[in-house]
């Protein structure tokens, strides 16, 4: 997902360059090499923009308009754009651009773990929390598509704790919101 504005930022933060791409590049790039497709990249503030930076990629682009809203439209946006070109898919990973520490490795431990255990949401987890990347199994879509405002799926996560497992992202927590968080990423 790739649709805010970078409010904080006060740019578009998907177009930062890191390690020779930009986070938005990055995101793309680890996403395809998955053997999970299609690849669906949810656009909204700086749409046009964005895409110029991803338009020889393979994917396919979900525009979301009420971007504004927050996550929860992006989420609804991008499952809806997944079962109009993929109907039978068993299951998507949702995960954001700004997280510079996402692998290939990671979402394949999300997938694999999935099909090892059999839990409807595999999540990741960080410091004392879990997030995104998260991977929902198809029966979880119609709570997703359910969400409402900037929240993003947290309260499925918990609400699905028993039908839930995690895969360890020691770097999660990382993610870049402000010119600071960028600064100390570019330090490091």
């Amino acid at each position: 997902m790739a649709a805010g504005s970078s409010s904080r930022l006060g740019r578009p933060k998907q177009l930062l360059p890191y390690n020779g791409k930009s986070f938005l590049e990055n995101a793309v790039d680890i996403a395809n090499d998955t053997n999970a497709n299609p690849v669906i990249v949810v656009l909204g503030a700086n749409a046009a923009q964005l895409e110029k930076e991803i338009d020889e990629k393979k994917v396919h682009i979900a525009e979301n308009k009420e971007w504004k809203e927050g996550m929860a439209s992006s989420i609804r946006s991008g499952i809806n754009t997944l079962l109009h070109i993929a109907p039978a898919v068993d299951f998507v990973i949702l995960m954001v651009c700004d997280q510079p520490f996402v692998s290939l490795s990671l979402l394949n431990d999300l997938i694999s773990t999935q099909k090892k255990t059999g839990k409807q949401i595999v999540a990741c987890q960080y410091e004392n929390s879990f997030g995104p990347p998260a991977l929902f199994y198809k029966t979880i879509f119609p709570e997703l598509m359910q969400l409402k405002g900037d929240a993003g799926a947290r309260k499925i996560l918990a609400q699905h704790s028993k039908d839930a497992t995690t895969v360890l992202f020691t770097k999660g927590n990382i993610d870049i919101d402000t010119e600071e968080d960028y600064k100390t990423l570019q330090q490091n």
